[in-house]
């Protein structure tokens, strides 16, 4: 197992993985957590950070039953793992379907042999199809990463190859663009010029011409890096974006958790030993829960629901964070945005536009106080 060369999420090298001792915190973890927050409706549960693929297919089918145990469950509850397509994980997928997984997020990541070496994946681009084909007859719902803006990537040669992905499987696509990250390896090779991204101009035709083609497949960009079919779209990730409520167990996971009218901000111990202790010692690995203001609140809804192609529903915004919109953006931005088309505004939603949504970081940069 290695670390890829552009990822900065918590994630840890291990030569041995104690499976029974991660096992049995991990279920500590959710029976602490979901003894403090009362039975509460359960819409979704996403195995994802890292690689949880490499957790033993029992542990993944006991803490699905002890979710079930805990919270009232939707008859249509999604329950996503991610996984990378190598032949030793693939070999997998079977038992996590019949483990309760219903949705598999694949890290396929590129299609291209030379883009898969630079970006330290462990998968050839034949294992990667063989996953989809594979995932494709034992899941109901099928989710793969991209990640375009790729050293030396062209606009034809990103057609190809999107087209011959979603040949294979067009339910749902998350799209990352490739960055440069702090503390990640590529920031050292990239400082040293030992490669050049694609001009801003560049990446902005790559990603207009995967709307494009993932159109023709029938598919949406529901939020401003996914695209899905109709009714295929991430029930889990629409829950961030629409800043609701969620609970994160595990290292370094975090969540988002109203008690007692209080919105919490979470945050679990990153390192797996460390956060395996202190569940032992308290039933819970976390290291922070801090209360967030009005202000604080107004600013993630607006961060992660502009993302959205729906937009943010403004009574449900006012409701959430105790401020109205006026209150939290600067009017002047938000006027000019409207004028130049890249926001539109009724009594009802504040929406980005095709062309805002473009612009998107740019634009919430000067838009949110």
């Amino acid at each position: 197992m290695a670390k890829c060369p552009y990822c900065d999420f918590n994630s840890h090298v291990r030569d041995v993985i104690p499976h029974e001792r991660f096992t049995a915190t991990l279920r500590q973890e959710l029976a602490h957590d979901a003894a403090r927050i009362g039975r509460r409706s359960l819409r979704s549960i996403f195995f994802g950070g890292g690689t949880p693929s490499l957790m033993r297919p029992e542990t993944v089918a006991q803490l699905i039953e002890d979710a079930r145990r805990h919270f009232d469950v939707s008859p249509d509850l999604e329950i996503t793992l991610e996984a990378n397509p190598t032949s030793v994980e693939r070999a997998k997928l079977a038992a996590f379907a019949e483990a309760g997984v219903n949705r598999i997020s694949l890290g396929i990541q590129s299609l291209e042999e030379d883009s898969l070496r630079f970006l330290g994946r462990e998968h050839s681009a034949s294992q990667a199809i063989q996953a989809l084909e594979t995932a494709r007859t034992l899941f109901p719902r099928l989710s793969f990463d991209l990640i375009y803006a790729r050293p030396g990537q062209s606009l034809s040669a990103w057609e190809t190859e999107l087209r011959a992905a979603l040949a294979l499987a067009s339910d749902h696509l998350s799209l990352y663009q490739l960055t440069i990250e702090q503390g990640t390896k590529f920031e050292s090779l990239y400082r040293q010029g030992r490669f050049v991204l694609p001009e801003e101009d560049d990446a902005a035709r790559l990603y207009e011409k995967t709307a494009e083609i993932a159109g023709e497949f029938g598919m949406r960009d529901y939020e401003i890096s996914n695209y899905a079919r109709v009714g295929a779209e991430s029930r889990h990730n629409l829950t961030y974006w629409r800043y609701q409520d969620y609970i994160g167990i595990g290292p370094g996971a975090h969540g988002r958790l109203t008690l007692d009218n209080t919105l919490l901000a979470t945050r679990r111990h990153r390192a797996p030993e460390i956060w395996a202790e202190r569940v032992e010692q308290r039933g819970s690995g976390s290291t922070e829960e801090t209360p967030l203001s009005g202000e604080e609140r107004a600013r993630e809804a607006l961060l992660m629901g502009l993302r959205l192609r729906e937009g943010i529903d403004l009574n449900w915004f006012t409701t959430r964070t105790g401020r109205t919109l006026s209150e939290s953006v600067d009017l002047f931005i938000l006027e000019a945005a409207r004028e130049e088309g890249y926001l539109t505004l009724d009594d009802t939603r504040l929406i980005a536009t095709d062309e805002g949504r473009v612009r998107l970081e740019a634009l919430l940069g000067a838009l949110v106080l």
